[in-house]
């Protein structure tokens, strides 16, 4: 297990990386949530979603599949289902689950349309499962639907520098005024909003 750590690499593009490791442990209010880096190739979207959501039932527990290539690394993860967690917690929630509400941070939208390309898909998925809060045994429970990795998608160059410029309107002037490294600062920024503008 490790805690978050981003760094900046100066290698002749612009890069940022976080750790990448295996998987995160966080505390929230004093629960205990795991991230975990992983690969699923998936057939049937429906039927994935329906596992998950047994095992999750099966394990008290909240399991949700982040698109790690819609993301700025494992903090991004972590900010998103925190604030959803936070609004889960007051009652103030959009949404009709905790799962979905974190897709909507992640994304930094209240659109449904515009976060579900923050979730799964058919095919291959990179992704940032989360486990809310930790319990016994539910990774055991997934083995053999997703594959447990090294995260290798939190190191962010500059292909996916743009990209994430311009999905989350983060505009080159915004990123000039900083050190370029603050570019996952900039994304959890755009989600902090959602609570400012609820």
């Amino acid at each position: 297990m490790t805690g978050k750590k981003v760094t900046a690499e100066s290698d002749g593009i612009h890069k940022v990386c976080c750790d990448t490791k295996t998987s995160a442990l966080f505390i929230h209010q004093g629960s205990t949530y795991d991230i975990r880096a992983a690969i699923s190739t998936i057939e049937d979207r429906a039927a994935f979603l329906h596992t998950i959501r047994t095992i999750a039932e099966t394990h008290e527990t909240h399991i949700i599949c982040f698109n790690a290539d819609m993301l700025a690394g494992i903090p991004h993860a972590h900010v998103a289902l925190s604030h959803a967690v936070r609004s889960y917690e007051r009652g103030v929630m959009v949404s009709n689950t905790l799962e979905m509400e974190a897709l909507l941070y992640a994304a930094g939208s209240r659109q449904c349309s515009l976060a579900a390309p923050f979730g799964v898909h058919e095919g291959e998925n990179h992704l940032y499962v989360c486990c809310y809060p930790t319990s016994d045994g539910v990774w055991g429970a997934l083995a053999p639907v997703i594959r447990i990795v090294n995260d290798p998608w939190s190191c962010i160059d500059s292909q996916k520098l743009a990209f994430l410029m311009d999905l989350f309107g983060i505009t080159p002037d915004e990123l000039a005024t900083t050190e370029r490294a603050r570019i996952i600062d900039l994304v959890l920024e755009r989600i902090a909003l959602l609570d400012v503008y609820r």
